[in-house]
C-alpha cells in the first residue's frame, strides 16, 4: 500500500509527471415524487466505522462517481459511451455496461456549450484518477442512466439531473477529504472538487434562469432558485457548502437509504472498491 501511495504522491506533486499526464489525457480525447428514493440525511457513515480505509480506497470511491458523471455527460452530448472515446474503464472489481440515456436536443447554445465542456472535464477526471491509481484502479461498474427516468428528453431535464450530480459530487469530495491521509493526494482531490464546484455553480445558474423547480435530493440539499426554498448557492445559513459522508452519497446514487444497501439506482450492481455500502 505504501508503494501505491508513493505513486499517487509522485503524480500529483511532480510537475513533469503532471505534464506527461496532461498530454495523455488530451490525446484520449428529478425528481418529482422521488423523495422516497433519495431519503433523508444520515447521522453516521459505514466508512467512519471501518478501519484501514486508505487513500486508494477513497480515490476509487471518487472514481466510481466520476465514471457516472462522465457517462452521463458524454451520452447527453454525443450519444456515445466513454469507452467509445478510448477512455479506459477496466480494472479491479466487477465491470459492467452503461445502459440508458440518449443524446439531448439542446435548445440554447450556452447550455450545449456548458454540457460539452463539463463532459470533457469529467472524462479527464476519469483518466486522471485512473492514471493516479494505476493497477489499483477499479473497473467501471454497471451504470443505469435511466434510473430516474429523466435527464435526456429535453434541455430542462438535462439541467435538472446535471445539477443534482454536480452538487452531490461536490459534497462527496468534501465529506471524503478528512479521510485522506496524504497531503499530496488531498491537494489533488481538492483540485478536482474545485472544478466540480465551478460546474455546479454554472448549472445552478442555468436552473435558476430557467426557473426549473427541482425537489431536494435529500435533507441536506439546497435547491437552486426556482424551487421552494431555493438559493443561488448550495450553502447553509453560515455560508458553508454542503458536505456528505460516503454513506450519504451512496444512499443517493443507490436510491436506497437503508443501512448496508449496496446496490440500486444508478449503480444496479453496486460500485467497485472497498467503500460500497450505505
Amino acid at each position: 500500500m505504501s508503494q501505491k501511495r508513493d505513486a499517487l504522491e509522485q503524480l500529483v506533486s511532480n510537475p513533469l509527471s503532471r505534464r506527461n499526464f496532461a498530454k495523455t489525457a488530451i490525446g484520449t480525447g428529478v425528481f418529482a415524487g422521488m423523495s422516497g428514493l433519495f431519503g433523508s440525511p444520515f447521522g453516521s457513515s459505514t466508512v467512519e466505522a471501518q478501519s484501514g480505509v486508505s487513500d486508494v480506497d477513497i480515490l476509487n470511491f471518487a472514481l466510481n462517481l466520476e465514471y457516472l458523471e462522465a457517462e452521463f455527460y458524454t451520452v447527453a452530448v454525443t450519444g456515445r459511451r466513454i469507452a467509445d472515446l478510448g477512455i479506459g474503464i477496466s480494472g479491479t472489481g466487477a465491470p459492467g455496461a452503461t445502459t440508458g440515456g440518449k443524446q439531448v436536443s439542446f435548445t440554447e447554445a450556452r447550455v450545449s456549450v456548458t454540457a460539452q465542456q463539463v463532459a470533457a472535464d469529467e472524462q479527464a477526471h476519469v483518466t486522471y484518477l485512473r492514471a493516479a491509481l494505476g493497477s489499483a484502479a477499479v473497473a467501471k461498474p454497471a451504470i443505469n442512466l435511466d434510473a430516474l427516468g429523466l435527464g435526456f428528453n429535453n434541455q430542462n431535464e438535462f439541467i435538472t439531473l446535471a445539477r443534482a450530480f454536480e452538487d452531490v459530487g461536490i459534497s462527496a469530495y468534501g465529506g471524503a477529504a478528512p479521510l485522506i491521509s496524504s497531503k499530496a493526494v488531498l491537494a489533488a482531490a481538492v483540485r478536482v472538487a474545485l472544478t466540480e464546484a465551478q460546474h455546479g455553480a454554472v448549472l445552478r445558474l442555468l436552473a435558476a434562469d430557467a426557473r426549473i423547480a427541482v425537489p431536494m435530493v435529500d435533507g441536506l440539499d439546497v435547491p437552486p432558485i426556482g424551487s421552494p426554498g431555493g438559493r443561488l448557492f448550495q450553502v447553509d445559513g453560515q455560508g458553508l457548502s454542503t458536505i456528505r459522508t460516503p454513506s450519504q452519497v451512496l444512499a443517493i446514487v443507490y436510491a436506497n437509504a437503508n443501512a448496508n444497501a449496496n446496490a440500486g439506482g444508478f449503480f444496479p450492481s453496486g460500485v467497485n472498491g472497498t467503500i460500497t455500502r450505505v
